[in-house]
């Protein structure tokens, strides 16, 4: 890759080119399609924050792994129920992805806008600190394995804030450019890397807007697409067609590339909330003719927490300690948990749940 020394020349969106070619036009339908099927899906399962504490601590971990920040999910899964101080660094990072993509949920219900503002509670929470916008210049991308300068974003702070403000004009204004939102969603993240506007967790943060705006938009009601599973498998290539934006304005090659990625995750994780679904009614038929304690709230637990503790159930079952103890114990005795001694604590671990998550669905993609 050539050598790249000036900086890159911010350019307000929508681009000055033709995005909505029959190409990219089928590929957007047939994305929106697998998309839609997603959506009704996710709308079937009989609790939904069940999907909301799993599915977006996969996206994080592999989100995270994008930037080299790597660890386990059995680890983040036990975070989940563990205190702060118990974590490794690794995963407090990739924990604090998942709670930044919550919040920033949290607020695109409540307000049905993505700005600034918003862009940069997301960034706060993911780093820990008030960092805000780039003030000082030097920031540049680099080729790990050679060390060239690939790209310089805008340096000044206020070249920065103005592009960010086009941005938030651009996501929230459909008047600006009429195009199919899926391709509206590969412009703003070509968008927001190029500009580049923190000092540390731009590609995360990007990532997180991502499915923020599929849910302020209405093609998902929850943020569980796992778009990062994608670039992670794809990723030379990702930075290869974000880079050839930049230096041969081929917008043609990158709304391709991320369409296919909406297309590809999107049927990934309809195969994972289907096998959510039905391993749920197979532990209810089970537990319902075996046990004489089934209850709804005890299925919802244990699909919420693939790893649980005795005080979580006594928590959300309102149940003595004992009573919880018994639960659990039982279950594990009769194989549908697993009970692990870590220290002074009991994990029982939901094994089936976690190969569900954690698996290579590539049958989905047949």
């Amino acid at each position: 890759m050539r050598n790249i020394t000036k900086e890159w020349q911010w350019k307000p969106i929508p681009p000055d080119v033709e995005l909505e070619s029959p190409e990219v036009l089928k590929k957007a339908l047939e994305a929106q399609r697998y998309l839609a099927e997603l959506k009704g899906i996710s709308q079937t399962m009989p609790n939904q924050i069940i999907l909301l504490n799993t599915l977006p601590i996969q996206e994080a971990r592999d989100s995270s792994e994008i930037e080299n920040i790597v660890t386990t999910s059995d680890e983040l899964y036990k975070a989940r129920i563990q205190s702060v101080g118990s974590i490794d660094q690794a995963t407090k990072e990739v924990r604090r992805y998942s709670d930044a993509l919550i919040e920033g949920y949290n607020q695109i219900l409540k307000e049905r806008l993505l700005t600034i503002r918003h862009i940069l509670s997301i960034q706060r929470i993911l780093e820990e600190k008030e960092a805000g916008v780039r003030k000082l210049p030097g920031t540049k991308l680099s080729n790990p394995k050679t060390g060239e300068t690939v790209f310089v974003p805008p340096q000044s702070k206020e070249k920065i804030e103005a592009a960010l403000k086009n941005l938030e004009q651009y996501i929230n204004d459909d008047s600006l450019s009429p195009v199919h939102p899926l391709i509206k969603t590969a412009v703003i993240h070509f968008q927001f890397e190029s500009i580049h506007p923190f000092y540390d967790g731009n590609g995360r943060t990007g990532r997180i807007i991502n499915m923020l705006y599929l849910v302020q938009k209405g093609l998902l009601d929850l943020p569980v697409l796992y778009l990062s599973r994608y670039i992670v498998k794809n990723k030379p290539e990702y930075y290869r067609l974000l880079q050839r934006v930049r230096t041969h304005n081929d917008w043609h090659s990158w709304v391709i590339y991320m369409l296919e990625g909406v297309s590809q995750t999107s049927r990934q994780t309809i195969g994972v909330i289907m096998g959510i679904r039905n391993l749920m009614m197979k532990y209810k038929h089970q537990i319902r003719k075996d046990y004489s304690f089934y209850s709804q709230d005890l299925i919802n637990h244990l699909f919420r927490y693939p790893y649980s503790k005795i005080n979580y159930l006594k928590k959300d079952l309102k149940i003595t300690r004992q009573t919880a103890s018994k639960y659990l114990d039982e279950l594990a005795a009769g194989n549908l948990l697993e009970k692990v001694k870590q220290g002074r604590e009991n994990y029982y671990i939901n094994n089936a749940l976690l190969k569900l998550l954690t698996g290579d669905h590539q049958n989905e993609d047949q």
